[in-house]
């Protein structure tokens, strides 16, 4: 299966195996931290190539919950392969039997019960990987049987990835609809970046002159340079993306699940919905839909563009065109009008340092197409989202279907595995740096350099509202730190920065650190900002 490397910590008999194969064992400081990096390397590669984890049965398979959960809630292919205890024992509480336990959390989960069906359940879990909607596979090593010869390798055969598509019929009737609506917008998501279809999402928008929203996932399907998009919708977005899902009469979905979540916006009522997934479970599961396309996200662009061409005449072409230059230019007045409001901001000399300055400088002194960028949970994500500039394919890790503090930081060790070429950069908060601070000692070790921005504001952006009294008597979410010291310590660059004249030469430094080898953390200086960019008023 061409697998070049594994994660791990901090036992497990494979660690061994596939070293003496050749696979290269990097070994995390926590599990968490190496499915995320695990997770980051699937993402990267659009799930044609898989992230691998390894850890010892029992406490460890018990610690690794959580990030499996996150990559279960956003859809990432990623195989994770623990120690088990003996089948004779899985039904002795308190033993954790690890396929049993994460059936709710991984699209497939067995357990090796005989060496025989080592290469069978191998097989399927492949299979699994590459078919349907992406999502982690497990498979649980119990002692017993691990032991045991095994004299059926030669007879296992690489599964391949099987692709499906509706019916020509489906395909004119969403054409069709998108033609005679007043104010139709597409809804792209992450199923269009592992299907490689940005460029026929690309051609189709442009045919038809559909304004484009990304999904928090989806992030970087669509340049966001290209004059028809209007950005991102995590929970706050662009003014563009609140007014034109207000304004729209239909909305097509493609590669998006479309499901419901407190980390995105909620399509309003009254529209028609075409929906398309790889996977028949999201079609009518949060939305009442018109027209559902089950298929390979490419598949049906390109269907869609083929139908289009064969039925568009030439006086349609031309009113299209018409109509895409004066839809041009009202998202364009939008976007104008949106960064004139937050032009305060994102040029603020405040020191403590504004987070949308320090945002700002970021997306003005980046390779965009050369990055790789991820936000954290919380104020990060919301912040950031809406202003950091995606372009390439790949150039924004969006995640956040569930939660997980300190994701940021093995989800870059894994982008960097991907493209050792690419600046990977992570901006989080203080408090998701104490969740994984630790792996930037990976990223040294392992010799894949990454840049962390911390927001070092000293407190949990977002609580003050809930706690004031535990704030008031007990400074229940203070927070201190000098975390360019802890990094020095750990082997990687450790900058301060203080001031908001001061941020333009560190980003700089730190994409000439990053070059030269080192790991570098950016210890940002910043106040707490409770403003963001919603407007729910558009809906």
């Amino acid at each position: 299966e061409n697998v070049e490397w594994m994660a791990c910590f901090p036992s497990n008999p494979l660690i061994e195996a596939v070293a003496k194969e050749g696979i290269r064992p990097i070994m995390f400081r926590q599990e968490r931290g190496g499915i995320m990096a695990a997770d980051g390397y699937s993402r990267v590669k659009s799930g044609k190539s898989f992230g691998v984890f390894a850890c010892q049965g029992g406490p460890g398979a018990e610690n690794a919950y959580g990030a499996i959960a996150q990559a279960w809630a956003d859809s990432v292919p990623l195989l994770f392969i623990p120690d088990g205890v003996s089948l004779m024992e899985t039904d002795v509480k308190p033993a954790f039997w690890a396929s049993r336990n994460y059936e709710r959390i991984t699209k497939w989960a067995e357990s090796i019960n005989s060496p025989e069906r080592i290469v069978p359940l191998m097989r399927r879990a492949m299979h699994s990987l590459k078919n349907g909607r992406p999502g982690p596979v497990l498979l649980e090593m119990h002692r017993d049987s691990m032991t045991q010869e095994i004299n059926n390798l030669d007879t296992y055969s690489i599964p391949e990835e099987s692709k499906v598509s509706p019916s020509d019929e489906d395909i004119l009737k969403a054409v069709e609809q998108l033609m005679i609506s007043k104010n139709p917008i597409i809804w792209s998501g992450q199923g269009v970046l592992y299907a490689n279809a940005t460029e026929e999402l690309k051609e189709l928008s442009g045919i038809l002159g559909l304004p484009v929203i990304t999904t928090m996932p989806g992030k970087s399907s669509f340049d966001e340079r290209n004059p028809l998009s209007l950005g991102s919708a995590n929970r706050t977005a662009p003014k563009s993306v609140w007014k034109w899902l207000g304004i729209s009469d239909t909305v097509f979905a493609i590669g998006s699940s479309l499901t419901k979540t407190n980390y995105g916006i909620t399509i309003p009522d009254g529209k028609k919905i075409i929906h398309s997934s790889n996977n028949y479970e999201d079609i009518n599961k949060d939305y009442s839909v018109e027209i559902g396309l089950v298929g390979d996200s490419k598949i049906i662009l390109k269907k869609m563009i083929e139908c289009l061409k064969s039925i568009l005449t030439k006086d349609q072409v031309e009113n299209l065109k018409e109509a895409k230059i004066k839809t041009i230019e009202k998202i364009q007045s939008t976007k104008k009008e949106w960064l004139e409001e937050w032009s305060t901001l994102l040029n603020s000399n405040m020191n403590p340092i504004n987070p949308y300055r320090l945002i700002n400088e970021i997306n003005k002194n980046i390779d965009h197409e050369n990055s790789i960028i991820t936000h954290d949970a919380g104020h990060p994500r919301d912040q950031i989202m809406p202003f950091l500039t995606s372009t390439v394919p790949g150039s924004y890790l969006g995640w956040g279907k569930s939660t997980h503090l300190g994701y940021g930081i093995p989800l870059m060790i894994g982008a960097k595995m991907a493209e050792p070429n690419k600046f990977c950069l992570n901006f989080m908060g203080d408090g998701a740096f104490g969740m994984s601070g630790l792996d930037i000692e990976t990223s040294v070790r392992s010799g894949n350099p990454i840049t962390t921005v911390v927001m070092n504001n000293g407190t949990m952006g977002g609580y003050p509202a809930r706690y004031p009294q535990s704030i008031e008597k007990f400074d229940t979410i203070k927070m201190t730190g000098n975390y360019a010291t802890l990094a020095e310590g750990m082997g990687a660059k450790g900058i301060e920065v203080n001031s908001p004249e001061e941020l333009k030469e560190a980003i700089i430094k730190a994409q000439q650190l990053n070059s030269e080898g080192n790991s570098v953390l950016l210890d940002v200086k910043t106040q707490p900002e409770l403003k963001m960019s919603t407007y729910e008023d558009l809906l």
